[in-house]
């Protein structure tokens, strides 16, 4: 019952309040993203969501557009600004998500969306993390967020598609308000953010 119908009334509901409550917050950080990072202010991106159907999500930008001399963009870790690694590391880049939340394409509580590309290289179980809306925030990002490998991450995902209910939902929300004040697991251990998934090598028989 609440799979079906309680949790999207619930993201409903509380995905407006915070709109309505955090509207002062979200002009501010607009404001700032515009006049340190530029325009566009909201960086947008397609993603897959539930049942693997591509929405539009939206974030604030965090990276300049900084390019070399033959206009290829830099990398990450040059492009991420010291007022962007603030952004993302108290989550305030996310709160634009609250619209996808509200219009249906996420949820508060999921796996986090990721990128389109990635969905050919997802094994059998990996995709099973599209059965449910994505979130906001889910059960991989309080269990080491981007400091955990790939693998470990799809794992926390199916599990929480497994587990999926009201009492793990409100678990994960208080725990998120704890890592985000920690700022822990922001980054991955080798670069700016999170390294590419690539796919996961295929067990050979006799390995362990």
């Amino acid at each position: 019952m609440y799979a079906k119908y309680g949790k999207r009334l619930l993201d409903f509901t509380l995905s407006l309040a915070a709109l309505l409550v955090l509207w002062p917050v979200l002009l501010a950080v607009a404001v700032l993203v515009r006049c340190k990072l530029g325009s566009p202010v909201i960086f947008r991106q397609e993603r897959p969501g539930k049942d693997e159907k591509i929405f539009t999500l939206y974030k604030f930008r965090t990276m300049t557009d900084a390019r070399d001399a033959d206009g290829n963009l830099l990398p990450d870790a040059v492009r991420l600004t010291k007022f962007g690694r603030l952004l993302r590391s108290t989550s305030l880049d996310e709160l634009p998500e609250l619209i996808n939340i509200l219009r249906g394409d996420m949820s508060i509580v999921g796996p986090r969306p990721l990128l389109v590309k990635y969905l050919p290289l997802y094994n059998e179980k990996q995709h099973r993390r599209h059965e449910v809306r994505a979130g906001l925030t889910g059960y991989a990002q309080v269990h080491g967020r981007n400091a955990i490998s790939w693998e470990e991450k799809f794992d926390l995902d199916v599990y929480y598609v497994d587990h999926l209910s009201f009492g793990l939902d409100v678990q994960i929300f208080f725990d998120t308000i704890r890592a985000v004040l920690k700022r822990e697991g922001i980054s991955s251990g080798d670069s700016a953010t999170m390294e590419p998934f690539c796919g996961t090598a295929p067990v050979v028989q006799g390995d362990k």
